[in-house]
């Protein structure tokens, strides 16, 4: 089965930061910087943390990564029951086999590598060589291995921590076991090191932070975290000593160590866990990472000792919904998700990327409020948007639909953040409406010009305002535009027409500029519309409906155009290509379809492991975006008929629709790609004649066949006016006159008469294209012939047909081939035009001499039949074209 689409190509995804596998923070000597490292599922991100910038993807891995660890030469990754090695972030080199599990943690450790896997296996690899050093084995029962650490000074050393509570030192060059400490009765889940040396950190399950000196099995103080469960620790080791720890409700606390208690909290530092926690040698900063797709640089600088955020990297914490292309570039991407955040997303570099917020009842209030148990004026997701440049720089430009809510909020492009207007019809206040239903914005459009924003509501009603200052501004239809929901509003580029259409199967248009009239006209369409998609410059609608078809709409002829029949699924999303010549459509059968608008034929479709939920083509036609069922990212793919030539037919519904993976972050193009731009679908190439009752014409530049009739004119026009003169020809060696300058003596320099070889006429050889002709003879197969005549210039195959003849080192025999090379073309129909020009010239050249031999002008008459017959077969065919076009004039 071919995999791959024939119109897009995987390019990169978008909004990816981290996950729940805790960072790694490494310093490289030679850049003198921190570099982070997260797991983004199956490959790692290096991130700088001097300007916080990503600096390198790695490459995919087979499957998903369990742990990751580093020191200073070396990122090592855990995928399946494979570790590997990478240089650089980017550079594979080395491979450690021999797991029979998943790996979960992972220690450098000098010269070797430390792994856990599942089975409670340790093992023990020689880095370089990449062979097993070691191997121990543990019973889940009694000593389920949860973490792992090197004591600082602490020689060939490693301490354990357990599901059990318990802890073991091991050495593990003699491969014996130290000391066992009995531990606290709850599970450890992180382990260490402090500044100080044989004191180490643990965190327990239940809560407790424990710094034990491991030299005299003491406990030296011990805390009590009021959010649960310890998920990471790190020590300041700037000259302040305090611990940072982490925990699952997304908390950070500060613990002051001399004073032995809590010196200040970061609520809601993350919306999800703090996996991944950090501080920086010698800095006064910390990195966390969550599952909520965000990774954050704090600075200690409150005046509490506590920090606050310097910078930030992050995406989506839950799946987006819709996504579009703002701006004319294509640079920028507008998404909404699930966390009811607006955000946009640069395709040029990630550091452009930005947050518009998180959408708020009262924005203002929502930031006073403590964060401590979410905010409760968080606003339902965005389902749908709208935006428009026109006047971004003087007012909100993009209107939002919420999930089960009549209130449209406005947004600000320019300023980045949530405006201040909730728009929301008299009739549907709570206080004053006297409707027991439950009201929700189901679809909205925002003009061209920028000033009005049109909803559809669920009870049939199209509400206008303006978004400048939030004014009702009218309503369609009396009482309301249509009997069920609206499923679908837009407008023309001018504001005359508005194009309504719901549930009712209907599709309604009115006077922009005369709310409250009845509507101009209206269409049926058999089906419940379920989403409109115009394209402003083409005056086309794409209206989806409920079985699964799609049409689209004339909105100047108020005509259905083209219907679109493929989809077995639920229509998410549409979009048109800016020539409007495409329409892309996905649906919940989890299939991207392309459809050519003046065909009306399919002529891609390829399928994804999960069904897209929204898609848009950049202005300039080069990206499509996704978003997909239960991903985190923006999936870009590029427009591959923009860089190659691509065979667009149209598709059969029996064949079989390509299964394609989703684009990931490394962006790097896919190995093979060159070789299946066109894989499975050849390109089309027409044949030689379509029917041999119909004349052919060659594919011949006309300039080398028109020129044969008038090859004399020609050959005159380029005649030079004054002969070439012979240079004079220098000795072989060049004597010299006696002077201060260089000057050669030419004195004795005689012209030399030229010697012409005259061969005898019994060695004279014949010319390729005789000898070619001559070959013909046998086989009675002249297609070489013409091929080799085609080759030909004009005044290449005026010599060529002049040398036929016997004065010119030719025979009767040769121009009696000619003859029937010329009756062979126009037998079969093809070069008809060539075969002309070829006769006109021969006949020219040797008109005399052809009437003279009776072999020759015996075969006559066979050329003029053949000439008269392929006239009068395309005389007729004039004829009968001119007799239909003179008809269809006089109807």
């Amino acid at each position: 089965m071919a995999q791959s689409s024939r119109i897009f190509m995987s390019n990169r995804a978008l909004g990816y930061v981290s996950n729940h596998i805790p960072l790694v923070v490494r310093y490289i000597r030679c850049r003198k910087e921190n570099l982070v490292v997260t797991c983004v599922g199956k490959a790692f991100h290096t991130y700088g943390c001097s300007r916080f910038t990503l600096l390198s993807v790695s490459g995919l891995h087979s499957g998903e990564v369990t742990c990751i660890a580093a020191d200073a030469y070396h990122v090592y990754t855990a995928s399946d029951d494979v570790i590997r090695a990478w240089r650089r972030g980017t550079e594979l080199k080395h491979t450690y086999v021999g797991h029979s599990c998943p790996v979960h943690l992972l220690l450098p450790f000098g010269p070797h590598l430390l792994s856990v896997d599942e089975n409670n296996i340790l093992k023990i690899w020689d880095v370089k060589s990449e062979e097993l050093h070691l191997e121990l084995t543990f019973d889940n029962n009694t000593f389920n291995i949860t973490t792992i650490l090197h004591p600082v000074t602490y020689l060939n050393k490693v301490l354990l921590g357990s599901e059990q509570g318990i802890m073991q030192l091991w050495n593990i060059h003699s491969a014996k076991q130290i000391y066992v400490f009995k531990g606290w009765t709850s599970a450890i889940t992180v382990l260490e090191q402090a500044p100080a040396i044989d004191v180490v950190a643990v965190g327990l399950a239940n809560g407790k932070i424990i710094l034990h000196n491991l030299k005299f099995d003491e406990t030296v103080m011990e805390f009590m975290q009021d959010w649960g469960l310890v998920t990471c620790l790190s020590f300041r080791t700037d000259g302040h000593p305090v611990l940072v720890s982490g925990s699952l409700s997304g908390h950070v606390v500060f613990w002051n160590l001399e004073e032995r208690k809590v010196m200040s909290q970061l609520l809601a530092a993350h919306n999800n866990a703090v996996t991944g926690l950090q501080c920086l040698p010698n800095e006064p900063l910390f990195v966390t990472s969550s599952p909520d797709n965000s990774l954050k640089m704090w600075i200690f600088d409150m005046p509490d000792g506590g920090a606050r955020l310097l910078h930030i990297r992050e995406g989506h914490s839950a799946p987006p919904s819709c996504v579009r292309f703002h701006g004319s570039n294509g640079h920028n991407l507008l998404s909404a998700g699930g966390d009811s955040t607006l955000r946009i997303f640069s395709t040029v570099t990630e550091t452009f990327n930005k947050n518009l917020g998180q959408a708020s009842y009262n924005r203002k209030l929502s930031k006073k409020k403590s964060k401590g148990l979410g905010d409760p004026l968080k606003m339902p997701p965005i389902v749908q948007f709208t935006s428009e440049t026109t006047r971004e720089k003087e007012w909100d430009n993009i209107a939002a639909v919420h999930l089960g809510l009549a209130t449209v909020t406005t947004w600000s492009y320019d300023k980045l953040k949530m405006g201040e207007l909730k728009l929301l019809p008299e009739r549907f206040d709570a206080k004053k409406s006297q409707l027991k239903v439950n009201i929700v914005a189901t679809c909205l459009c925002l003009t061209s010009c920028g000033n009005f924003v049109l909803i559809g509501y669920s009870t049939g009603h199209v509400d206008r305002f303006n978004i400048q200052s939030g004014i009702h501004r009218g309503s369609y239809g009396h009482p309301s535009a249509h009997t069920g929901p609206v499923r679908g509003v837009a407008t023309d580029n001018l504001n005359q027409m508005t194009v309504t259409g719901g549930s009712d199967a209907l599709v309604r248009f009115w006077h922009f500029k005369s709310p409250g009239s009845t509507a101009v006209t209206k269409l049926d369409v058999e089906e419940s519309v379920s989403f409109f998609r115009p394209h402003h410059d083409s005056s086309m609608l794409a209206a989806a409906l409920e079985d699964f078809t799609i049409i689209i709409i004339d909105l100047d002829t108020h005509t259905v155009v083209r219907k679109f029949q493929g989809h077995k699924g639920q229509l998410t999303d549409a979009t048109f290509s800016p020539d409007s010549r495409w329409l892309v459509t996905a649906a919940m059968d989890c299939t991207v379809c392309t459809w050519d608008i003046p065909s009306a034929q399919l002529i891609d479709c390829f399928q994804l492991d999960a069904a897209c939920t929204s898609l848009s083509l950049s202005p300039t036609g080069d990206l499509l975006a996704t978003t997909h069922v239960d991903y985190l990212g923006v999936f870009l793919w590029s427009n591959r008929t923009l860089y190659s030539h691509v065979s667009l037919r149209a598709i059969s519904e029996p064949t079989e629709v390509p299964l394609l993976k989703l684009p990931t972050t490394m962006g790097e193009k896919q190995e093979g790609m060159e070789d299946k731009l066109n894989d499975g679908e050849p390109e089309f190439k027409s044949c030689d004649q379509i029917s041999k009752d119909l004349v052919t014409l060659s594919l011949v530049a006309s300039s080398r066949w028109q020129n044969l009739l008038d090859i004399d004119i020609v050959k005159k026009r380029n005649k030079p006016k004054e002969p070439p003169k012979v240079p004079k020809a220098a000795p072989f060696f060049l004597p010299t006159i006696p002077s201060l300058n260089l000057q050669f003596d030419l004195n004795k320099t005689t012209d030399k008469e030229e010697t012409n070889i005259r061969m005898p006429a019994s060695l004279q050889s014949l010319s390729g294209f005789a000898q070619l002709l001559s070959d013909a003879a046998e086989t009675n197969n002249f297609q070489p012939v013409v091929a080799k005549l085609k080759a030909m210039g004009p005044s290449v195959i005026d010599f060529e047909v002049s040398s036929l003849a016997p004065e010119g080192g030719g025979s009767f025999d040769l121009m009696l081939l000619f003859m029937k090379l010329i009756e062979s073309m126009l037998i079969s129909n093809k070069d008809f035009e060539l075969a002309q020009a070829y006769l006109g010239l021969f006949l020219g050249r040797h008109g005399d001499l052809i009437a003279s031999e009776r072999q020759l002008r015996d075969y006559i008459p066979k050329l003029q039949s053949c000439q008269i017959t392929g006239w009068e077969l395309l005389q007729g065919k004039l004829f009968y074209n001119l007799c239909v076009t003179q008809s269809l004039k006089g109807m």
